[in-house]
């Protein structure tokens, strides 16, 4: 799990969502937020079914379909309980779109991160457009253990960099 320091405060609020929008163009807003749901949604899927998610990436092919892209944790050690390096995978994952950045227009990073500030897991996704534009979000989950179900917070913005079309 990494973690962050939080999410960007500064950007919360409904006004946020639209400011974002105009500073990008419409194709590349329309790609970045179909990655953003399509991420937190195979995320919250992935927690609901297997109780965790490993870190994943998606891409917006150049002819518009969205593909998942995964890679094989490292091999657990010995008396690691099982335990998997998710810096390691998102290093793999983003040194794989960086190869194949030419296949398609945006891609998104999606990991299970830890709000310090918060004492909150939460699912992270970093988008990125060929274009140079960037967005990011986190949201919030806890287990309820009452019900057995996950329940999850206010999606907001957070401050993310491009890290597959750089040079």
């Amino acid at each position: 799990m990494t973690e962050s320091t939080g999410p960007a405060t500064e950007e919360q609020g409904s006004g946020h969502r639209e400011s974002w929008r105009d500073s990008v163009p419409e194709g590349t807003a329309t790609d970045l937020e179909n990655l953003l749901g399509t991420g937190v949604s195979a995320a919250q899927e992935q927690l609901q079914r297997n109780g965790g998610f490993l870190p994943f990436a998606l891409t917006v092919q150049n002819d518009g379909e969205v593909r998942l892209v995964a890679v094989s944790p490292a091999d657990a050690g010995e008396g690691s309980d099982g335990d998997f390096d998710a810096e390691a995978m998102i290093s793999d994952l983003t040194a794989l779109l960086q190869q194949n950045r030419e296949d398609f227009r945006a891609a998104a990073i999606v990991c299970d991160i830890l709000l310090v500030e918060e004492d909150s897991d939460a699912i992270h996704v970093a988008a990125e457009h060929r274009d140079g534009s960037v967005f990011a979000a986190v949201l919030p989950y806890a287990a309820n253990a009452g019900t057995q179900t996950w329940e999850f917070g206010e999606l907001s913005a957070d401050a993310s960099e491009p890290a597959i079309w750089v040079d």
